[in-house]
């Protein structure tokens, strides 16, 4: 069951996706939503898709069988997407619906709403009208209105989504019969934003210093509130370069910290990026892609960074990147991410884009006792006297102590090149030392990346590949794909620097045919996967409108070449 609301900004779009949504989580369905918004307070057209089904979804879908049109301009825009069966809801007394289409279900929802108590009800009305046209009650909704809003405001809002069912019922009963519940055990309704707020919550990080940014900015707003539950500090700095070097000095100082931005805002942390590098300070940085350059398009989606973070900074450092690439995993992949920092003493890029940071789904709870929350710290039963911060040692690996917690020693940090104590040089002979030393972590890295997960026939002739967002999208292609008796498989990476390769260069030879489906313009992963393994995919398909790719196209690309 898949549903459309659309209206201006300003009109309740996402308060509508989001309550029903959660209704439906209530029913026992699984849920998935997201949005496509316009950069404007007000005005425009703005969407939400939501996806009902027995099992949560993994990716929205191209068509429609219901859509909310709160205005003429998203009937106009999205007439085309809906089912010959489909339904329109809409209010009569905005506008009307063409003579010869019969699939309008007219409820005056502003009308309804003003009785109930105000016209800025009127998207609750809406949530009302749809419950019935999908046949369900409205209890769950109800109660829903009740833990969301203050006693008098919930009132009201049951009043409209009360008057918003009756109204519809009387135009058409039960329009649509929907899938039976498998959906089994409890779930909980989160976006990408929320979940990897959560992670760093889970990870121990107390400290977030940020400027907002979309699609970055619900990863801050999520974690203000939680400061003072959790003892947690979120500062909004004055731009990005105060962002980063205000994380830094946290985590100099032992608290985990973190900062999120986009690409200009990455752009801004460059110099601080390098920072870290040098003093081998502990930071996460998760970068949220939009399209680019400049501003672009602050509120749709891309892959165009990947590039970026995997060469930015000054100088030869080592760095990790890793991926969001579904909720079941970002979650503990940005866990990840806060322990390799740790570990390695570096910075971790971890990339999100407006795609998955706005896409919610209903999932199984998370596993807190799958985290790993080890600080890597110098203890005083192993620390070599006199300290030295950047001791040079086998693995690359200094013992890191915390200003302060050997009152005896001391902690010596620089920004210039710099000896074991941390005393600035200019000699060529501790240079290339240091770099050496530096680099030589990365041996050890490596190691740790995941390879990435293999979805389909083990033995391949048609092999997708992908990163990060896309997961769901090209895991229901490869679905299609097979249900026509392809032998089809997704080959889809989370972390993606250090590359590992060794899944790829297994699979990549024996396939048939092999695609790399990436939203951007230049096929960036393909081109670092031929950079580092010499392997070259037969086909790239790219998508950069700043829409996410849909598994239909995905098919239809495929099997142009096949």
């Amino acid at each position: 069951m898949n549903i459309i609301i659309g209206g201006a900004a300003g009109d309740g779009m996402e308060t509508i996706a989001h309550l029903l949504a959660k209704a439906l989580v209530r029913e026992g369905y699984g849920v998935l939503t997201t949005k496509d918004y316009m950069s404007r307070v007000r005005g425009g057209h703005n969407f939400s898709l939501l996806r009902v089904e027995a099992e949560t979804p993994r990716a929205s879908a191209a068509t429609a069988d219901i859509l909310v049109a709160l205005n003429e301009e998203t009937f106009l825009l999205h007439r085309e997407k809906l089912l010959p069966r489909g339904r329109i809801v809409f209010d009569p007394e905005l506008f009307s619906l063409p003579a010869a289409d019969d699939r309008g279900l007219p409820v005056k929802l502003r009308t309804l709403a003003l009785a109930a108590g105000g016209k800025i009800m009127a998207n609750t009305v809406a949530i009302g009208a749809v419950l019935s046209v999908l046949g369900l009650k409205p209890a769950a909704a109800v109660r829903l209105l009740a833990e969301t809003f203050a006693p008098d405001t919930a009132q009201q809002n049951t009043a409209a989504l009360l008057a918003g069912h009756e109204a519809a019922a009387k135009l058409c009963g039960t329009c649509f019969t929907m899938p039976p519940k498998s959906f089994e055990g409890p779930s909980i309704f989160l976006d990408g934003n929320q979940a990897l707020g959560l992670a760093a919550l889970a990870s121990g990080c107390r400290f977030l210093s940020a400027y907002p940014m979309t699609p970055s900015t619900g990863i801050f707003s999520y974690l203000a509130g939680k400061q003072a539950e959790f003892g947690l500090v979120v500062e909004q700095a004055e731009d990005e370069i105060a962002a980063v070097n205000m994380a830094l000095g946290a985590s100099f100082a032992g608290v985990r910290a973190m900062t999120c931005t986009s690409g200009g805002g990455f752009a801004l942390m460059a110099e601080g990026l390098s920072l870290a590098g040098m003093t081998e300070t502990p930071l996460v940085i998760v970068v949220g892609m939009r399209p680019g350059p400049a501003t672009g398009l602050p509120t749709r989606s891309e892959q165009g960074d990947l590039n970026f973070v995997l060469y930015a900074g000054h100088g030869e450092f080592p760095r990790a990147v890793l991926s969001a690439t579904h909720l079941e995993d970002a979650f503990y992949r940005l866990n990840k991410a806060f322990d390799l920092a740790d570990k390695y003493q570096m910075p971790v890029i971890f990339l999100s884009d407006q795609y998955f940071a706005d896409t919610a789904r209903a999932i199984p709870p998370y596993d807190f006792t799958r985290l790993r929350c080890e600080r890597y710290l110098a203890g005083a039963e192993n620390l070599v006297r006199p300290y030295k911060r950047y001791r040079l040692t086998d693995d690359g690996l200094s013992p890191r102590a915390l200003p302060g917690q050997f009152p005896e020693e001391t902690v010596l940090a620089d920004s210039d090149e710099h000896d074991e104590d941390g005393h600035i040089i200019e000699d060529a002979a501790t240079r290339g030392l240091m770099v050496s030393k530096r680099l030589r972590r990365l041996e050890a890295l490596a190691a740790e990346m995941d390879e990435p997960e293999l979805y389909g026939h083990p033995e391949p002739e048609i092999l997708l590949l992908g990163w990060g967002s896309t997961y769901g999208i090209l895991r229901e292609a490869i679905e299609t794909l097979r249900a026509s008796h392809h032998r089809a498989a997704l080959l889809h990476f989370r972390d993606l620097w250090p590359l590992p390769s060794a899944m790829v260069t297994k699979l990549l030879p024996l396939a048939k045919i092999s695609f790399c489906a990436e939203n951007n313009a230049t096929g960036q992963f393909a081109g670092l996967l031929r950079r580092e393994t010499g392997l070259t995919v037969d086909h790239k398909i790219l998508r950069y409108d700043g829409r996410p790719f849909d598994s239909g196209e995905i098919v239809r690309e495929v099997l142009k070449n096949v």
